[in-house]
């Protein structure tokens, strides 16, 4: 791919989604390092399904997802199994209209990144 080409793509704005330590602001910093425009969207917390949509409607967007148990052992916090459930059926709108899928439990940040910028370019 091109130079130019490369910087047309980092015009495009980039949606993150997902349930609370999934990885959203971690990728948010090191896709903005790489150049690119990247809105977090606090999805998880709106009762408005398309909320993703209506406040950024990004050109792409990501889904990061992360089990229950996982979230409880990236951060130690009171984090109730129903408060993550209820992430989830508030996410499950954006999840079905992500362009880009990805359970962060096995993968490191930078394997994350590595999977969204292979899709990117």
């Amino acid at each position: 791919m091109d130079d130019d080409r490369k910087e047309d793509d980092r015009k495009i704005t980039i949606g993150l989604v997902g349930p609370c330590t999934a990885g959203k602001s971690l990728l948010r910093s090191k896709l903005e390092a790489h150049g690119f425009r990247v809105k977090h969207i606090a999805q998880e917390h709106s009762f408005v399904p398309d909320m993703w949509k209506r406040l950024t409607n990004p050109d792409i967007l990501i889904f990061l997802d992360v089990t229950y148990p996982t979230t409880q052992t990236r951060r130690k916090w009171d984090f109730p199994e129903a408060d993550y459930l209820e992430q989830r059926r508030r996410l499950a709108h954006a999840q079905q209209h992500a362009d880009i899928y990805i359970p962060t439990d096995a993968f490191s940040p930078d394997e994350i990144l590595e999977q969204v910028l292979a899709y990117l370019m």
